[in-house]
């Protein structure tokens, strides 16, 4: 737990966390009633005079603790404090704290101050504070769902299956599967339809599931499926229907029906923050007769959303981001409100008809009580074990959103969050060889999010909402591509870009499917998809036209994550080295270890470990270094 200082660089106390007689010296968060005894050895050259706990629940007054003087062992003064987190938490069951420690010497006072939850430095002034969670006694995430691997499908764009769909005049349909370029605004703003559809429905999707196994894939994640004018589904139309054009709940049955029989779970996509203008419920075209919202202000649905100007022009109401397209639901209405969250609402009626969780999209807009009642519900009808999943860019611990902190990871609302962070520190370490920041953001989320929701983690490196991966790794840098919507449809990466491209990609998925958590493959990037920004990032998937190299890495990760499903489940991590654009960490148990070397640098680079290991990703024994763009998988033979 030391890092560099200048003044004080010979006498840097060591704090170290201990329950039970355990070691938890790395862990910033805490079920409520353990209480964690903190130890400090002070150097007596530090010229500490007494040690003091200043700690303060977020938004509240700081509160001092002395540390008690335990002994001295050569010249070192060990001081120990008993945090109670029932106390700390005063009433509540759950809370956010910041903290640091005080070493008073005479004239002068030292303070901590951490880069990373983790580590930290001493200065002459309060600085950055460790940041401490307590999560509810109960908190306790699906066990099913840890340790295998999800497969996010745009079903628009994954596979035409056989079956029944329904047809629209006013669609445009692109039969060009191989080669169709998508509709697409010149620039960011420019209006768009999104009533272009090359033709994938959930028929494709049952008929690619012994492809999805041989993957290792143990969970689908699905955009949204409900009625909606879009391809995208982001403005539904109607929360009980699925949609037509993807085979109705004839096809939708069909997949929940055959994934079961290949245990593979299904997560639905929950769009329920806004809906779309042309819906049932606000009907701003008056295709669903006289009911909605836009022009009946006796609508059963009128108080679902907020018009803000009363004198009657229907034109000003709330909407998402501004997009008249996408009126937003007001959550404060009980009857919008218990439409998705009540005993017999929208979450709880998938878990019937046979779903295993939910993405929740935009979670920053979903108030407490919103998620509080969703996760009653959905938790209620499946007897804890849908998983719900929310979509949060930022560490979500200590999240704020309009103002308010929000509570996703106390054990009320959240199991687990799309895990952007990672996302961004991986490619910044793939791209510019910054072992330092993939480290310390490492130690920052899995410092404070519980354990439950670690081995839960949605670890993503493509998604609907970001450049393809590939496309990332072969232009250098994971800055939006903005140029104009007619030069980004047609263009790719050079050949040397792609090759390029395809070590960096190798690396990030072999960090991606070895850290905490379930790593979420965005279709089409293990076959290598290339594509800018929505919608060039949704291209169809290539079927027959994979790049075989990268489809043999993602099976050969999906094998090992089978073949060690206990570790990757539930195992612990630990970071054993970091020297620029080399990493090293440990995921292990009581019973085994396996060691990921990745080096980012062009390069070979040596790490050492003594004979007896093999790389179980290339399936050879290791020598001792790891060349340029690679990584290693390593187990005791």
């Amino acid at each position: 737990m030391l890092t560099k200082i200048t003044e004080w660089a010979d006498c840097l106390p060591i704090i170290k966390k201990r329950i039970d007689g355990a070691d938890v010296s790395h862990k910033g968060c805490f079920a409520f009633g353990e209480c964690p005894e903190i130890i400090v050895e002070v150097p007596r050259k530090l010229g500490a005079s007494a040690v003091v706990l200043r700690v303060c629940k977020d938004g509240q007054s700081d509160a001092d603790h002395p540390f008690s003087f335990s002994s001295t062992e050569c010249g070192i003064d060990i001081y120990t404090f008993t945090l109670d987190t029932v106390a700390l938490c005063d009433g509540d069951e759950d809370g956010l704290f910041f903290y640091e420690i005080l070493f008073l010497r005479g004239a002068d006072t030292l303070f901590t101050s951490t880069r990373n939850n983790v580590d930290f430095e001493l200065l002459g002034y309060s600085h950055k504070r460790f940041a401490m969670l307590v999560y509810q006694k109960s908190l306790k995430t699906p066990q099913w769902f840890k340790g295998r691997t999800m497969y996010q499908i745009f079903v628009d764009r994954f596979c035409i299956g056989k079956g029944t769909v329904g047809t629209r005049e006013d669609v445009i349909m692109n039969e060009d599967w191989d080669n169709g370029i998508p509709q697409y605004a010149e620039k960011p703003g420019d209006d768009l339809k999104n009533n272009m559809f090359f033709g994938g429905n959930l028929w494709g999707v049952a008929e690619k599931l012994d492809y999805l196994k041989s993957l290792g894939v143990g969970v689908i994640y699905l955009n949204p499926i409900f009625k909606a004018y879009s391809n995208h589904k982001y403005d539904t139309a109607d929360y009980l229907e699925i949609d037509a054009m993807f085979g109705g709940k004839e096809a939708f049955d069909a997949l929940i029906c055959k994934a079961k029989e290949a245990d593979i779970k299904i997560i639905l996509d929950g769009v329920f923050n806004h809906t779309g203008d042309n819906s049932l419920y606000f009907d701003r075209y008056g295709e669903y007769g006289t009911n909605g919202a836009y022009g009946n202000k006796k609508s059963p649905y009128r108080e679902w959303y907020r018009f803000k100007d009363k004198s009657g022009k229907e034109e000003n109401y709330e909407s998402w981001w501004g997009i008249k397209i996408l009126p937003r639901l007001d959550h404060e209405c009980d009857d919008c409100r218990t439409f998705f969250t009540g005993e017999n609402g929208v979450g709880a009626k998938y878990i019937k008809d046979g779903i295993d969780g939910w993405r929740l999209d935009v979670a920053d807009e979903l108030s407490d009580r919103f998620l509080d009642e969703f996760c009653s519900a959905v938790k209620r009808e499946s007897d804890g074990e849908a998983v719900i999943i929310g979509e949060v860019w930022e560490n979500a611990a200590e999240k704020e959103a309009y103002g308010k902190r929000r509570k996703y990871l106390r054990g009320s609302q959240l199991d687990s969050v799309m895990n952007y962070p990672l996302r961004n520190a991986i490619l910044d370490f793939v791209l510019k060889g910054n072992g330092d920041f993939l480290a310390d953001t490492l130690k920052s989320i899995y410092s404070i999010y519980p354990k439950a929701v670690c081995d839960s983690l949605m670890n993503i490196l493509g998604t609907h909402d970001t450049e393809r991966v590939l496309t990332v790794c072969g232009k250098g840098s994971s800055e939006v591509s903005w140029d104009a919507g007619s030069v980004l449809a047609t263009k790719k990466l050079s050949a040397r870009q792609r090759s390029a491209a395809i070590k960096k990609l190798m690396i990030a998925a072999a960090l991606q499917y070895t850290m905490y958590g379930v790593p979420s493959l965005y279709y089409g990037d293990e076959a290598g998809v290339e594509g800018y920004h929505d919608p060039f990032c949704r291209l169809p998937y290539p079927w027959g036209r994979e790049n075989q190299k990268l489809l043999a890495f993602y099976r050969r990760l999906g094998e090992i994550r089978a073949q060690n499903n206990e570790l990757f489940a539930e195992g612990e991590f630990k970071i054993l080295h970091v020297d620029g654009a080399l990493l090293a960490f440990e995921r292990y148990t009581e019973k085994e270890s396996i060691i990921i070397v990745a080096n980012a640098g062009t390069e070979a680079a040596s790490y050492k470990l003594g004979s007896g290991w093999s790389d179980i990703l290339s399936r050879k024994e290791y020598a001792g270094s790891v060349e340029g763009f690679s990584c290693v998988v390593l187990k005791r033979n």
